[in-house]
């Protein structure tokens, strides 16, 4: 790592006084280029968490902040193992850093990048404050396989379009191998001072109590940098074999389940590319090349976003593309609220939402039928379900989720084609074909045969009773009807012109 030593000599000439490694979106030991510099610098390291209040950030989802519970409570063991320990504060950032920099009389403070506007503006300000004060601030990439300024068109400037970008990065240079995690913390005198700011990880209120909405996430998932570790070797051994197909099948096991570890930093890009190319270079990976390709242009997608919300800032706000400023959204409380409740009438658009109420998570195929019906059955702002999706995914992510529903909508960088309606029986029929997630998360309809369980309402009243259906009762007749749903949606379309005359 270069930029280490270049640390470690500046400090040889500064004055004495520890290291303070702001952890954000890190949580982890291992491949955290911040925490080994600091320790490679043979100084005293304190590692500093903060709730951050800032007004110009967006506030965290209830899903996240239950997650960042757990991966605080882990990561806070894994840096006393070390002989370190974790400091947990609450408030601005802004102001925080540099009181804590003060009582404990520290001469330097690094942290891991970050790529949202005001998060980058927030640094930026700081590092700049803190370097007048006379401080060593130093940066790093710890989140990304690329820094979005590396991969451009021949003209220099940003990619709009993902397979050419995901192209071009692959041959500005292989993802760094990932570094270990340091055997020690030394944090020295520092464990014996209180800092003024400081608070319990209770005290940061986390956690749901009335009511506790947590506990499938709890049956489900296990927060922190070993349960990152597992997650990925279960992948490894039973999942990325045939995930190039299995993949758009929500009733197997068939997705490597990592994105919540990414959003926190519990795993790195770099450790997953890395772990994925050594099984597959020594042959213990069962999976065919384009099981593999597939798998990792995941994370390219992840990159791309990335690269689109650090060159385009109002990703998550504004339509991409201007002309979907004149799209006519309707404005309906009670469809929002069916489609946010898995009351809509479609069974698989149904599951997918209560997957996501239960376990804090929805499979990637589910993801974009659940979107599109939102979008383009309803016509609802994508910004609505973007909202709702921020609020209750573990792996909410300020890029992949608003580059994501871009895409759905028609209105982003490399957009899916806006006549693109899913057809939420027939995605159903294609990728749950025996219905086995439909009668998972939503069991009213179990007892269903799987020639009836993706469109109830064509089902025989004897087939009907003898499951224990009762349409408008046990299950909602369906909200919009599909055929006159969808031509309602080619118009709208065709209203900003983005569909032929």
């Amino acid at each position: 790592m270069a930029t280490a030593p270049r640390i470690k000599a500046t400090l040889d000439a500064q004055k004495p006084g520890p290291v303070i490694v702001w952890l954000r979106t890190d949580l982890r030991l291992g491949d955290n280029p911040a925490l080994e510099a600091a320790c490679e610098t043979g100084r005293d390291v304190l590692c500093v968490f903060i709730l951050e209040t800032d007004e110009t950030l967006k506030a965290r989802g209830g899903a996240t902040r239950w997650w960042l519970h757990g991966s605080l409570l882990a990561i806070g063991r894994d840096i006393e193992k070390r002989g370190g320990r974790l400091v947990l504060c609450k408030g601005a950032s802004r102001s925080l850093i540099p009181r804590i920099c003060k009582a404990a009389g520290a001469a330097a403070i690094v942290w891991n990048r970050r790529y949202g506007e005001a998060e980058r503006t927030l640094d930026a300000a700081l590092k700049k404050q803190l370097q007048d004060d006379g401080l060593v601030a130093e940066s790093f990439n710890s989140h990304l396989l690329y820094e979005p300024w590396e991969v451009t068109t021949k003209a220099g400037t940003p990619m709009r379009v993902f397979t050419p970008f995901w192209r071009a990065a692959r041959q500005t240079h292989e993802p760094m191998t990932p570094r270990p995690a340091p055997k020690q913390i030394p944090d020295g005198k520092l464990a014996k001072v209180k800092l003024p700011d400081e608070v319990a990880l209770d005290d940061l209120d986390l956690l749901p109590t009335k009511p506790d909405w947590a506990s499938g996430m709890r049956d489900a998932w296990q927060p922190g940098e070993t349960g990152a570790e597992k997650t990925l070797r279960t992948f490894l051994k039973t999942g990325i074999d045939g995930y190039a197909e299995n993949r758009n099948l929500p009733d197997r096991p068939s997705t490597s389940r990592l994105s919540p570890y990414l959003k926190f930093g519990e795993i790195s890009p770099r450790q997953i590319w890395h772990a994925v190319d050594h099984a597959a270079q020594n042959g213990t990976l069962k999976a065919s090349a384009d099981d593999v390709s597939k798998f990792l242009a995941e994370l390219g997608w992840r990159e791309f976003s990335y690269h689109l919300l650090f060159h385009f800032p109002k990703l998550g706000s504004e339509n991409f593309q201007s002309k979907f400023d004149a799209f006519p959204w309707a404005s309906d409380t009670a469809h929002l609220k069916a489609w946010q409740r898995g009351r809509t009438g479609y069974p698989i658009v149904d599951a997918a939402m209560r997957q996501l109420w239960v376990t804090g998570w929805m499979h990637n195929r589910m993801r974009m039928v659940a979107a599109s019906f939102l979008i383009k059955h309803l016509l609802i702002d994508w910004r609505e379900g973007e909202a709702w999706f921020w609020d209750t995914l573990l792996d909410a992510d300020p890029a992949s989720n608003t580059a994501s529903w871009q895409w759905v909508a028609g209105s982003g960088a490399d957009a899916a084609p806006y006549f693109r309606i899913f057809n939420p029986i027939s995605q159903g029929q294609k990728f749950d074909t025996e219905g086995n997630y439909v009668r998972e998360f939503v069991p009213e309809l179990a007892k269903l045969p799987a020639k009836y369980i993706h469109n109830p309402w064509i089902a025989p009243k004897s087939v009907l009773d003898a499951a224990g259906v009762t349409l408008g009762e046990t299950y909602p007749h369906p909200i919009v009807d599909h055929d006159r749903a969808r031509q309602r949606a080619l118009a709208a379309f065709k209203s900003i012109g983005t569909i032929d005359a």
